[in-house]
């Protein structure tokens, strides 16, 4: 980097002699911006040339001042990236065999307070609660403390594992006494590429909910996955026998476990 002492001030006199020394078109172009100060005249003897570089310099100069606003491409009207929207339905229900959830309190207060940390992993089955799915794997953040509603809000990330057929990932506000929707940020397998939002029900906090994906961006999901039709919420209800037992008609391939 260059010292200060490289520097040479001038005086406010001699740049004012040097500029009362040119010619008053020339002070016009460099105080007033005057367009009008023609071009240094090029000796050429060709006339030719001389021709070409007055185009040249002409369609410069106009191509300076009125070149036309770019525009971005518009989407491709045949894109095959589907967007009907698709519903698909799954129960999380913890059944108190995985340890989960376990409530970290980093704030070290005697009530739930914004940072304390809630890991899970909970079962996951089909909406007609016939078939074992896979798991839940998460972390839920605390957020706000709500005691006039005895519950919680929290930041939650979150996916859905479904075994062969990939996973669904899924981000956003999750209240403890009220129904949540949170946005899906992706997915691999039969879910790459998928977007929309999930609602969560609350049927029995923490032990049961049940969520209703609306699903954009991706092919017609398995019937496998989608079962039949879903079962009504309520605090009663229950896997089928052989899907809580993981019998091999009653569990999606290689399901998450």
């Amino acid at each position: 980097m260059a010292s200060t002492s490289t520097f040479k001030t001038t005086s406010p006199l001699r740049i004012s002699s040097q500029i009362s020394r040119r010619s008053p078109s020339q002070t016009q172009t460099q105080l007033g911006f005057n367009w009008s100060y023609s071009f240094p005249i090029l000796k050429l003897s060709p006339s030719s040339n001389l021709t070409k570089y007055n185009s040249s310099t002409n369609f410069t100069t106009k191509a300076f001042f009125f070149q036309k606003k770019k525009t971005s491409p518009s989407p491709s009207p045949n894109s095959s990236r589907p967007t009907k929207v698709q519903e698909f339905h799954v129960y999380e229900i913890n059944e108190r065999d995985r340890g989960s959830p376990i409530l970290l309190k980093l704030s070290q207060k005697p009530v739930n307070s914004l940072g304390d940390l809630v890991p899970f992993s909970n079962k996951i089955y089909s909406g007609d609660l016939e078939k074992r799915l896979g798991i839940t794997s998460g972390l839920c953040v605390l957020v706000q403390h709500v005691p006039e509603k005895r519950g919680d809000r929290y930041e939650a990330i979150y996916s859905f594992y479904f075994g062969d057929y990939g996973h669904l990932s899924v981000q956003g506000s999750y209240l403890s006494y009220e129904d949540s929707y949170l946005a899906i940020t992706g997915g691999s397998g039969v879910f790459e590429g998928a977007y929309g939002q999930v609602k969560l029900q609350q049927v029995v906090y923490p032990f049961k909910l049940f969520y209703t994906f609306y699903l954009k961006g991706i092919p017609d999901l398995p019937t496998e996955l989608l079962g039949k039709c879903p079962v009504k919420p309520s605090p009663e209800v229950e896997p089928s026998p052989a899907a809580k037992a993981a019998e091999s008609h009653a569990i999606i391939s290689n399901f998450t476990n």
